[in-house]
């Protein structure tokens, strides 16, 4: 049995390559992105480990959790703690590391480096050893700045050039002293790192005379957990923590690692999408294999072979081709993963050097992958076959499905479908956290139903499409009926284009509803012409504030200042606001009361407002960072939402309590409503800082579309795969039907139908599959993300259910193309058919 086996898959090679394909392409997938990601986080792990090298303990502030009226606060490490450090017996060193955002900008003043990952430190002394210099002297005062070579090299600055930077608003122009090289991992992956002399760095991150960290070195001879212990006799208990230079690193590899994985398992949920539809074709493939092949395994039953050796013979053909394709799977996994490192330092995103990582496990997950996909995929139809009688068999009887069986299969799919409704319906009147699982499970019910039922369904949707087909004659006709000859070999091909289709127009919906909901909250929600904030949307100086007030046609300003206080023994963020200014700048639905700010007036949230029994009028006391206290009365409750929330008190209460004011976000209104000069002479008084956002509406808009699109367009590009493996899945089908129906098209033939006829036939047969599929697929798709927004719209008024009838309309031509693409070849191989040896042909 073993060589009939390995026989028939020499003897039906080129019938087997489209099921090879289709698994070669998930197994792709998998290894693929395995490759990348261990190889991306391997390079990542070994570039931050470096940065540890000069650090054998590091002394942290511990922060004291808040209690009572108590603000929780992390005190300061002072120069005194960082002496105290240098003298225990086991320390040779002991630097002092103060550090934060700090955007430069380039000569064409852009900035470099990216939002997130500009940052700045101190240099320590005159020959710090973690950042060896290239070039030019230690920074001394304000006005000198060190910059990374890489930063150097793509901004083009050389020491002595003035260079224009900024830590929290105000723009600095320092002069460049020198360059260094450095292991940072974030100037690794693209980023930038400026440093200023240890007192100045203090004096701009806010921590004059103290500092973030403190680095110690260990003697010669002396371990790292021997110094961690004489540090922690040394420093104030409950004060500071110390942490090992293994441990930071340790702890880095694990960050690194954990996000990395969250990348990996998204990755690999779409490889498991492409191999579940690619189980279709494999399926699909067998079925048609084992029919073709009905008397020769009739006959090895009359000679003596048992169910179980016609079954076990159809899964080592099952096996082999799985085998070769995950092999060669495997192969071109390696090179997609090789391809994707080249190809994001090609879109400028840059990547730590490192070698390319292949696992163990990789290698293994690919096989295997690969051949239980389609070992277990052929196995029905492998049983199916040993069910065939021999004599039937013989008689050239193809068993047909039986009413009872037909009754049993549409039971089935009624059973998981309404099943599945039930389960989406019930998830979606539950809390979005508690709904998630049965959502996820009403969803595979559900396509698992419509996969059932599709034979079903087949007939009289096919059959709707009949006048359309009716206009190309004959060849119409004749594609409807091939259509529907075998509904589940044309359930099988359609379904396979419907998931994919029902995912990609269920994230299409949920995508485009969001995306209207938040742009229609910021502009419902906001007066205000500008929203000004830092590019990483961390705190503004108040100086930005005050350049704001001062320039040309600016009519009202207003920051939004967050601080912590203590409500009521709780932790609470408040929100500073000018009072009088902030009714102008945004438009927000009070629900109760009125929206008042100043004084000892404060409005708040309707989720906060319940969650402290509140109503207008009532009163709360907080306590704030200096340990001050302030009594408030609750003027109004408003409608809050994802841009704007919590409890707004005036800033002329706040401010006095806060030791080192930040502002998140600063609204402006001005006379002449937003411009493009408005916005040019607002940048302008902000000294043109390329770390400063200024967005209006329309921006804010843009930026949430651009968001949305991006992502999209990966799903798409993720889920593309599963689209190409259901286009192979459909010209597999045709071919096979092109080869089953050999004597029934020379027929046709015979009689006159031309060898155009024949193509035009087989093209519309698979047209009319594809849109069936397709069809299904968006109908699906529709109604999960309808489902999904249900969710979305508890937590988010301004949500609605938008239709993309654009896109949707787009996705049918979509599986239209894909329809006729597939149809090349198998039309193609039907037309030239032989019409005399296809005749004799059984």
């Amino acid at each position: 049995m073993f060589r009939t086996a390995l026989r028939n898959v020499f003897a039906h090679k080129a019938r087997l390559l489209m099921t090879v394909l289709a698994v070669l392409l998930g197994v792709a997938f998998v290894s693929g992105t395995l490759v990348f990601t261990n190889t991306i986080s391997d390079a990542y792990q070994h570039s931050s480990a470096k940065g540890f090298d000069h650090v054998d303990v590091a002394v942290r502030a511990a922060y004291q959790e808040g209690e009572g009226d108590r603000v929780g606060t992390t005190p300061e490490l002072t120069q005194a703690l960082l002496d105290r450090s240098a003298r225990v017996p086991g320390a040779a060193s002991a630097i002092g590391v103060v550090g934060g955002y700090t955007a430069i900008a380039g000569k064409d003043g852009k900035l470099v480096g990216g939002d997130f990952r500009s940052e700045g430190g101190n240099y320590w002394g005159t020959a710090d050893p973690r950042y060896p210099l290239t070039a030019g002297a230690a920074p001394h005062g304000p006005g000198q700045v060190l910059i990374d070579s890489d930063t150097a090299r793509r901004a083009g600055y050389k020491v002595g050039d003035t260079v224009r930077l900024s830590v929290d608003g105000p723009v600095l122009t320092p002069t460049v002293s020198g360059i260094f090289t450095t292991d940072d991992g974030n100037v690794a992956a693209g980023g930038s790192l400026a440093l200023f002399d240890t007192a100045s760095a203090q004096k701009l991150f806010g921590k004059p005379g103290a500092y973030d960290e403190i680095d110690v070195k260990a003697k010669p001879g002396t371990g790292q957990a021997a110094l961690k212990a004489q540090l922690d006799a040394a420093l104030p208990k409950g004060k500071t923590e110390t942490t090992t230079g293994q441990k930071m690193a340790d702890d880095q590899a694990r960050v690194i690692s954990s996000s990395m994985s969250g990348l990996q398992q998204v990755l690999l949920a779409f490889a498991a999408i492409a191999l579940f539809v690619g189980t279709f074709i494999i399926a699909n493939t067998f079925t048609m294999l084992v029919a073709q092949r009905t008397k020769e395994l009739a006959l090895l039953r009359a000679v003596g072979a048992s169910r179980r050796q016609v079954t076990r013979s159809v899964l080592i053909e099952a096996f082999v081709v799985g085998a070769v394709a995950a092999v060669t799977g495997l192969l071109a996994g390696i090179g997609i993963g090789a391809g994707l490192r080249s190809l994001l330092s090609a879109f400028g995103a840059k990547v730590p050097d490192g070698p390319l990582v292949i696992t163990p496990g990789t290698v293994v997950a690919a096989l295997a992958v690969g051949v239980l996909v389609t070992v277990l995929a052929a196995w029905l139809p492998g049983r199916r076959a040993a069910k065939i009688p021999p004599v039937a068999a013989m008689s050239s009887l193809h068993a047909k499905a039986t009413t009872k069986s037909l009754v049993l299969r549409n039971t089935l799919g009624a059973l998981f479908s309404g099943a599945g409704i039930a389960a989406v319906l019930a998830a979606t009147s539950m809390d979005a956290d508690a709904a998630k699982a049965p959502m996820g499970l009403g969803a595979v019910l559900l396509i698992i139903g419509v996969f059932i039922l599709t034979p079903l369904l087949s007939r009289p949707l096919i059959g709707a499409a009949s006048p359309v087909l009716r206009l190309f004659g004959v060849s119409g006709k004749l594609a409807r009926q091939n259509s529907v000859r075998n509904p589940r070999r044309t359930a099988a091909t359609a379904s396979a284009l419907m998931i994919g289709l029902a995912l990609i127009t269920g994230m299409t919906v949920t995508a485009g509803s969001l995306q209207h909901a938040i742009d229609k909250m910021a502009s419902s929600a906001i007066r205000a012409d500008y929203v000004v904030s830092m590019g990483n949307d961390k705190g503004l100086s108040p100086d930005v504030d005050k350049k704001l007030r001062s320039a040309e046609g600016v009519t009202a300003v207003s920051p939004l200042r967050n601080a912590p206080s203590r409500i009521g023994g709780e932790s609470e963020y408040v929100t500073g606001v000018d009072g009088a200014a902030i009714g102008k700048l945004t438009d927000l639905s009070v629900k109760n009361g009125s929206f008042t700010v100043g004084g000892g007036k404060a409005v708040v949230d309707e989720r906060t407002a319940e969650e402290h029994h509140w109503t207008a009028g009532s009163g709360f006391t907080a306590a704030f960072e200096d340990g001050g206290k302030q009594r408030f009365t609750v003027a109004g409750i408003y409608q809050g939402n994802e841009m704007i929330r919590g409890i707004m008190i005036d800033n002329s209460v706040l401010t006095p309590h806060l030791s080192d004011p930040r502002d998140m976000q600063v609204m402006v209104k001005t006379a002449g409503g937003p411009s493009e000069a408005t916005k040019d002479r607002l940048a302008e008084v902000l000294g043109s800082n390329p770390a400063i956002r200024i967005q209006d509406k329309k921006d804010i808009s843009d930026g949430i579309a651009q968001m949305f699109t991006l992502m999209l367009n990966m799903l798409y590009g993720l889920l593309a795969m599963a689209v190409i493996v259901a286009v192979l899945g459909v010209i597999n089908t045709l071919a096979m039907s092109v080869f089953e129906r050999s004597q029934e098209i020379g027929m046709l033939r015979a009689i006159g139908l031309d060898r155009k006829a024949v193509k035009r036939m087989v093209r519309l047969e698979s047209l009319v599959i594809s849109l069936f599929g397709g069809v299904l697929g968006i109908g699906l798709g529709v109604f999960f993300g309808w489902a999904a927004g249900e969710l979305i719209g508890a937590k988010m008024p301004t949500y609605a259910l938008v239709l993309p009838w654009g896109r949707i309309v787009v996705f049918l031509l979509l599986a239209a193309v894909v329809g006729v693409l597939a149809a090349l070849w198998p039309a193609r191989r039907a037309a030239r058919l032989n019409m005399l040896a296809a005749i004799k042909s059984e």
